[in-house]
């Protein structure tokens, strides 16, 4: 299914010259930077998702003292 989106003028301008310069289309470029981007934004909204629950107390913490033991990893 096809996307699109808006870019800025200056984002616009580099996308063009990296795709003219390498020969490769912008449509590959974004395609590598939305699939290398995606997961570094996985990590930051669901840790972020999380935070919110720890601080309001719907998410259970553990100390790392209490993580070790229950291992037996300070036997």
């Amino acid at each position: 299914m096809p996307t699109s989106i808006r870019l800025a003028p200056e984002t616009e301008q580099r996308l063009d010259h990296l795709a003219s310069h390498t020969g490769r289309s912008k449509a590959y470029y974004l395609r590598e930077i939305i699939e290398q981007g995606i997961g570094h934004l996985e990590d930051y909204y669901l840790a972020a998702d999380v935070r919110e629950r720890v601080r309001k107390g719907q998410e259970a913490v553990h100390s790392a003292a209490d993580v070790r033991k229950d291992l037996g990893l300070d036997d």
